[in-house]
């Protein structure tokens, strides 16, 4: 039986990749690739609506919008991961995630599914010149024909780059 290695994130908690357990991801995609979380990161999932923009912040901070009192910084991971240029549709949503107890918003092109994966369909990422940083990617996840790029969010949110969205946020 092969495990997934389990590396620290970026605050110290383990992924959620265990050795023996199911795992649950939600599916989006980004382009013509799709990609997926750890669900236990989601809050909630909202339609997008415009933001109010924040001066010299980066392209992919769109801004931040107000839930229920609490502002959120949103970024659109389109933008982010470099994979041209974002349109707003029926189909865009935000992911809005928890993450070491800050809510952040992740613009995505759709949302798919749940998907579970036993750890034997979690494959190492392969090294390569990536346009994701391959320090953010858990593996890769395969169900059947499908093959979603698992995004490590709590390593990316809270990586030195991303760290602006602390600032937007506090």
């Amino acid at each position: 039986m092969s495990t997934v290695q389990s590396k620290p994130a970026a605050d110290g908690v383990a992924n959620p990749a265990r050795a023996d357990k199911p795992l649950e991801f939600l599916s989006f995609t980004l382009g013509a690739e799709e990609y997926g979380i750890d669900i236990q990161k989601v809050q909630e999932l909202r339609g997008y609506d415009a933001v109010t923009r924040i001066a010299n912040a980066p392209d992919y901070i769109k801004g931040v919008v107000n839930l229920r009192g609490i502002i959120v910084p949103i970024i659109d991971m389109r933008i982010k991961f470099a994979l041209g240029t974002p349109s707003y549709d029926q189909f865009t949503v935000v992911i809005v995630l928890s993450i070491g107890g800050r809510v952040v918003g992740m613009v995505v092109d759709s949302v798919s599914d749940v998907i579970t994966l036993t750890p034997e369909q979690i494959k190492p990422a392969p090294a390569m010149g990536s346009v994701l940083d391959t320090d953010y990617l858990i593996g890769l996840g395969t169900l059947e024909e499908r093959m979603l790029i698992l995004v490590d969010i709590d390593r990316l949110m809270s990586s030195d780059e991303m760290g602006l969205i602390e600032a937007v946020a506090a």
